[in-house]
């Protein structure tokens, strides 16, 4: 009972937080149509588009119609999905009832999520140093890093999410974190499409 009551505050927890969200993309000012198909068009250039265009249109206004600032940002919103995942799944190990499995799992992916956050981090500030490159050879390094990066993170997550696959997870835990995890590596795909996209226009 107590596990039960547990996991609904989370995912009440998770929905309001949603909702905060999505009410502060609403009340966004107007974005200029340029900017708003310019997002467009580089998503559908992503592996996953939808997803693309739901989490950076909010930022139209910032993003203009700059590769390097639509990048930035992709990779900025991939970074705190991952840390408001790592909170989420941290917080699972409070369970009581769990089995011996289910908390190594749980432990397992914290420690994937911790990398994914540190490694996205990195990624974030390579990506800050290419705008600030002089020349070809500088630029190449800092992306090259930061390619390498997000593409390590990617691996990560999907590490955490093999570690639920088994019989033997809670349904509702499992279902709950690989939703979490999988919607954090659509954003980290896309992000590492649009940084590579951006690595092509200098």
């Amino acid at each position: 009972m107590a596990k039960q009551i547990f996991f609904l505050i989370l995912s009440i927890s998770y929905i309001l937080s949603s909702e905060v969200t999505a009410a502060t993309a609403v009340s966004q000012p107007g974005a200029s149509k340029k900017a708003l198909n310019f997002i467009e068009s580089s998503c559908k250039t992503t592996t996953y588009p939808a997803v693309c265009v739901q989490s950076l249109s909010v930022y139209a206004n910032d993003i203009q119609t700059s590769p390097r600032r639509l990048a930035e940002t992709a990779l900025a919103v991939t970074l705190s999905r991952a840390q408001s995942t790592k909170l989420f799944v941290s917080r699972l190990t409070r369970f009581k009832g769990l089995k011996k499995r289910e908390v190594e799992a749980i432990k397992d992916c914290v420690e994937e999520i911790n990398d994914t956050v540190d490694r996205l981090t990195k990624s974030v500030q390579e990506l800050k140093l290419c705008g600030s490159a002089k020349g070809q050879e500088q630029f190449s390094f800092h992306m090259s890093n930061a390619q390498t990066w997000t593409s390590a993170a990617l691996t990560d997550e999907n590490t955490c999410s093999d570690g639920f696959s088994g019989r033997f997870m809670d349904g509702r835990i499992k279902n709950s974190v690989r939703a979490r995890i999988v919607n954090v590596g659509h954003e980290t795909s896309n992000a590492l499409s649009l940084i590579n996209a951006f690595a092509k226009t200098y």
